[in-house]
């Protein structure tokens, strides 16, 4: 999937507002993969999470409260995705199917689009992750996409941000500019490589080691020479990562 040179223009949700939205939360269903656990909370698939650990006699025996499941941090953004292809890895890393897609973790929403001139399809939705490892860090998703959510919407891994659509481009899915302009290996600090090439980039590696840990299904070129830079502040042990 090619996308136009030079920053796409974005167009935002026309219903975006003022204010301190409230968090969009819908219920996931069963994740897939790697699952982090956080304190408190519900549990991914919207259950009520396990009581809190008391110390007294008649819990004696029990598991302790460390060891309970909880939410994870993140959670496969494509687990409710029909007829999953993984793709190549480029800018970000191309799939097929549909259905919807998730927010990998609690977010907000940056930009959410259907008519963005550079990408195949129009869709562009960006989302700066709040919390967990990768926190500070945004995430496109684009092609063929619809927006379910707002700009300026917090979300949670069980929020569906996007739906995927059979457009005849699929969708590709990586780490975005801190302003959510167009994708970080566009950037000086990552390469300066566009969509034209040459591909896989450093940071389209590092997102789609970030999906694997997750339970994503291995892009078709991982091991390909990889271009670019990736920048300070990523993680690049995404197992070790997830469970710190």
């Amino acid at each position: 999937m090619i996308i136009a040179a030079g920053a796409p223009t974005l167009t935002h949700w026309a219903g975006s507002g003022v204010g301190q939205p409230a968090v969009l939360d819908q219920s996931a269903g069963a994740g897939l993969g790697l699952h982090v656990s956080r304190a408190g909370g519900d549990s991914h698939d919207g259950r009520p999470g396990p009581a809190p650990h008391q110390s007294s006699a008649s819990t004696a025996g029990a598991t302790p409260a460390a060891d309970q499941p909880t939410s994870p941090v993140y959670d496969n953004p494509l687990r409710a995705i029909s007829g999953l292809i993984p793709e190549r890895i480029d800018q970000g890393v191309d799939f097929g199917g549909t259905g919807p897609i998730y927010a990998i973790g609690d977010a907000v929403i940056t930009s959410a689009t259907s008519s963005n001139y550079g990408w195949p399809g129009g869709g562009w939705i960006t989302y700066r992750l709040t919390s967990g490892p990768a926190a500070g860090l945004t995430v496109f998703v684009a092609e063929d996409v619809l927006p379910t959510v707002p700009v300026g919407a917090n979300v949670t891994p069980r929020t569906v941000i996007a739906n995927m659509y059979d457009g005849g481009a699929g969708i590709e899915t990586g780490w975005a500019m801190a302003s959510g302009f167009t994708a970080e290996s566009q950037t000086p600090e990552a390469g300066s490589i566009s969509g034209a090439g040459p591909l896989p980039t450093e940071v389209g590696l590092n997102f789609e080691e970030l999906l694997q840990a997750l339970g994503v299904p291995a892009a078709n070129n991982r091991s390909d020479y990889a271009y670019g830079l990736l920048p300070p502040g990523y993680p690049t042990d995404w197992p070790s990562a997830l469970r710190s």
